[in-house]
Order: C-alpha cells, then sequence, then structure tokens
C-alpha cells in the first residue's frame, strides 16, 4: 500500500489515510471485490455486512485494507469500478 496508512477510523474504528501526496489520476488503493450471491450475504459472520455494498445489480464485500476508506462530503478522489481502485 504505497501512499496510504491504516489507523484509527469511524468506519469500524478503523480508517485509510493519505501518507502523500496524490496526483490527478494516481491509484490511491486497490482492491478486489468479492461478489455475493444470497446465500453468501446471508451467510456472512455478524458485522461482515457493514462492509458489503451494492454495484450493478450486484452485492460485493469489500476486502481489508480497501473496506475502511471512509467518505468525504468533499471527496478528493473516486471509486472506479471497472479498474477496481
Amino acid at each position: 500500500m504505497d501512499g496510504v496508512t491504516v489507523g484509527a477510523g469511524d468506519l469500524a474504528g478503523t480508517g485509510i489515510y493519505a501518507s502523500r501526496d496524490f496526483a490527478p489520476g494516481d491509484v490511491v488503493i486497490r482492491y478486489e471485490l468479492q461478489p455475493l450471491t444470497d446465500t453468501d450475504y446471508d451467510d456472512l459472520p455478524g458485522g461482515e455486512e457493514l462492509f458489503v455494498h451494492s454495484y450493478g445489480g450486484r452485492r460485493y464485500l469489500y476486502p481489508p485494507p480497501a473496506r475502511f476508506v471512509n467518505h468525504s462530503d468533499d471527496p478528493s478522489c473516486y471509486q472506479d469500478f471497472d479498474r477496481g481502485v
């Protein structure tokens, strides 16, 4: 994870923070979303549903550390689902 650190935060007590400046178009963090069936979702351990998001009509589980990226009212970066970043 070049350029980011994991520390205390508001999402399950953890957050991801930039440890350097990023230029427009730089990748801050990559993630491999895990697609979930309805059964997979129902079988998640307690608390894991917090890290599930829907995109394109499917549910996905965000892996650590990407699951700890917080949202901002004034974001300086965005998710690119096609590239998984």
